[in-house]
C-alpha cells in the first residue's frame, strides 16, 4: 500500500505497488482509543481515510489530516500472518479493489468477505521508524557519562547524534528570555538522543522539520526544552527522557503537523505541551500524549480550538493535581490568547477517565 506518487497533498489517493523502499509505503499504526487505530503515513503523516465519510462499497481511501473522524479509524482483526482492517465508521474491509494485481490498483472498502485481497502483512522497515509507548517512563535521572562543553554555541544535527549520556552545557542566562539561542538545532529529519542537557540550556533543542528525540534529559529547563518550527506537515517524536524546572512549558509547537510524546517523565513544570497561540503564523497542531508521568506540573497540554488543533491522551499518570488539556482560542501576534475552557470534548481533546490515573 503507498500513497500515489509519494504526495504530500491532502486528498492524494493510496495505492497498492510493488515494495520499493519508499516512505510513502510507510506507516505506523496511531491509537484513536482503546480497540481503534490510524494508520499514518510515514512521508506525509496523513492518515488513510475513507474519503468523504461514503459507507458504500468500492469507496475509495485518500489521505487527509489526522483528525477525530471514525473514517480514519480502523479495528485490526488477526488472520492466520495476517491482519484485516475493517473501518470504525462503515464497518467494511479495507482492501485491493477488484482482486486487481497491478501496480496503480486503488485501496477500497468492501462488505468483510474474508477475502486474500482483504487481508494484510505487518513488515516492520527497520529501526528509523521511531517505536513509541514501549518505554515506560524513568522517574531516576541518569548519571552522565561525561561532560561535552558547548563551547561555539549551538550544535547542528543532521542524521543521527548519538549524545552516549554525556553531559552538554550550557547556553544562555536560564531565563525566560525569548531570543536565547538553543543548544541543538535539528534538521528535518534529524535525531537526537541519548544526551543530558545541563543548566543554563538556553532555548533548548529547535527542530526545523520533523525530527526525534529519544532519552533527552533537561536538567533545568530554560525558555523551552524544545521548540517544533517545522511547517511541512509530518510528525515529530519525543520518546522517553524526561524535564524539570520548566516554569511556563516544556514542549512549544510554533509550526504544524503532529507531536507525539511517550514514555516521558516530567516534574515541575507549568505545561508540558503548549501549541502556539500567538505566533506570527497560525497553523493547525496537533499533539498525542501516551505513557507520560507528570509531578508537580499544572497542565498537561494546551491548545487552539478556533484553529482546529487537537490533543489526545493515553495512559497519563499525574501525581498531584494538574490540568489535563487546556482550550484557548489563538490570537493574532502582539495579543494574548484567550482561555475558554479545559477537559475531554470529542473535539478537540481526547481522554476518558481511564486514561488518567492519579496519585
Amino acid at each position: 500500500m503507498e500513497v500515489t506518487g509519494a504526495s504530500t497533498a491532502d486528498g492524494a489517493t493510496v495505492t497498492q505497488y510493488s515494495s520499493n523502499g519508499c516512505q510513502c509505503q510507510q506507516f505506523r499504526f496511531e491509537s484513536a482509543g482503546t480497540g481503534w487505530w490510524r494508520i499514518v503515513a510515514r512521508h506525509s503523516g496523513k492518515a488513510v481515510d475513507l474519503w468523504e465519510w461514503n459507507t458504500a462499497d468500492g469507496a475509495e481511501y485518500r489521505q487527509w489530516p489526522i483528525s477525530s473522524g471514525y473514517n480514519q479509524q480502523f479495528s485490526v482483526q488477526t488472520i492466520g500472518d495476517a491482519i484485516q482492517l475493517i473501518n470504525r465508521h462503515s464497518g467494511k474491509a479495507l482492501e485491493v479493489w477488484q482482486w486487481s494485481t497491478a501496480n496503480g490498483a486503488r485501496i477500497s472498502q468492501y462488505t468483510d468477505l474474508n477475502g486474500a485481497n482483504q487481508q494484510w502483512r505487518l513488515v516492520q522497515v527497520g529501526t528509523t521508524t521511531p517505536t513509541t509507548g514501549g518505554t515506560n517512563p524513568s522517574t531516576t535521572w541518569p548519571t552522565k557519562s561525561g561532560d561535552a562543553p558547548v563551547n561555539n554555541g549551538t550544535i547542528k544535527v543532521s542524521g543521527t547524534l548519538d549524545g552516549g549520556m554525556k553531559r552538554y552545557c550550557c547556553i544562555g542566562d536560564g531565563g525566560q528570555g525569548e531570543s536565547q539561542d538553543p543548544v541543538f538545532e535539528l534538521a528535518n529529519g534529524a535525531t537526537i538522543k541519548n544526551v543530558i542537557i545541563g543548566a543554563p540550556a538556553g532555548d533548548g533543542i529547535h527542530c526545523l522539520g520533523t525530527c526525534t528525540i529519544q532519552n533527552v534529559w533537561w536538567e533545568d529547563v530554560g525558555e523551552d526544552a524544545a521548540t517544533f518550527l517545522g511547517t511541512s506537515g509530518g510528525t515529530s517524536y519525543v520518546i522517553g527522557g524526561g524535564a524539570r524546572s520548566a516554569s511556563d512549558k516544556v514542549f512549544q509547537h510554533n509550526g504544524n503537523g503532529t507531536v507525539n510524546i511517550s514514555g516521558f517523565y516530567v516534574e515541575n513544570a507549568g505545561k508540558l505541551y503548549r501549541a502556539c497561540g500567538n505566533c506570527t503564523n497560525s497553523y493547525q497542531r496537533n499533539v498525542v500524549v501516551d505513557n507520560i508521568i507528570a509531578r508537580s506540573t499544572k497542565v498537561i497540554a494546551g491548545i487552539n480550538i478556533n484553529w482546529g488543533d487537537t490533543a489526545r491522551f493515553t495512559r497519563v499518570t499525574v501525581y498531584g493535581s494538574a490540568t489535563i488539556c487546556d482550550k484557548y482560542l489563538g490570537a493574532p501576534k502582539g495579543s494574548e490568547p484567550t482561555h475558554v475552557g479545559s477537559g475531554a470534548d470529542g473535539v478537540n481533546c481526547f481522554y476518558n477517565a481511564s486514561d488518567i490515573t492519579y496519585r
